[in-house]
């Protein structure tokens, strides 16, 4: 606590305030029924991730969180959305027990994985050890990059992170071509039988 009246207390307060956004805007996705409101805060989840990636220096995931999770990903559930009801039929409360149950067990899991994990700024960790630091010393006169990480993936394994932009473009191009758009697309086609549907109804 007297971490928060220090002079290096304003990243503390940065963290600690988008992963209060990051909880609150889960228990809204939790809760809400509406499918485009869900959509459109899991774009604000994702923003608000990728903010707190760059805000404590992972900026290679906070690009991809935003481009990905932010971007592509809400475009393609607003298209799949149009080949769906609206609004989320409501649950009964037993069905939600077996979900709760996976989830608490799989966070167990991972709080005691967290055991084996070196400590902050442990020197003797693989990350401070062997390539890493060879990484660390000749980085900033290869590429001028001053993050590691980024010139990693920039720069030493380019030709890598240029294909994998190139499958996540590929993946995205393929579900906009499954869901179809315009006339063709599979929702129009729906549509119009319903629109002939009662046409024929009527007279």
């Amino acid at each position: 606590m007297r971490d928060l009246f220090t002079a290096d207390a304003g990243p503390l307060l940065i963290n600690i305030t988008l992963l209060a956004i990051l909880f609150i805007v889960a228990l809204a996705i939790a809760r809400l029924r509406s499918l485009f409101a869900i959509v459109m805060l899991s774009g604000v989840y994702s923003l608000v991730s990728a903010a707190w990636y760059i805000s404590v220096d992972a900026v290679d995931v906070g690009y991809t969180e935003a481009a990905v999770g932010a971007g592509m990903s809400t475009a393609v559930l607003l298209g799949a959305m149009l080949l769906t009801a609206r609004t989320a039929k409501p649950e009964k409360p037993l069905s939600k027990l077996g979900p709760f149950l996976v989830c608490g067990a799989t966070a167990a899991m991972l709080i005691y994985a967290t055991v084996d994990l070196p400590g902050l700024g442990d020197p003797n960790s693989p990350a401070n050890t062997g390539p890493g630091m060879t990484y660390v010393h000749v980085n900033w006169f290869d590429t001028g990059v001053p993050n590691v990480v980024t010139s990693v993936l920039a720069s030493y394994r380019g030709f890598d992170t240029m294909g994998e932009t190139v499958v996540v473009f590929v993946a995205g191009l393929a579900v906009a071509m499954l869901l179809g758009f315009g006339e063709r697309s599979l929702a129009e086609t729906l549509r119009n039988k319903k629109r002939k549907g009662k046409e024929g109804d009527a007279s």
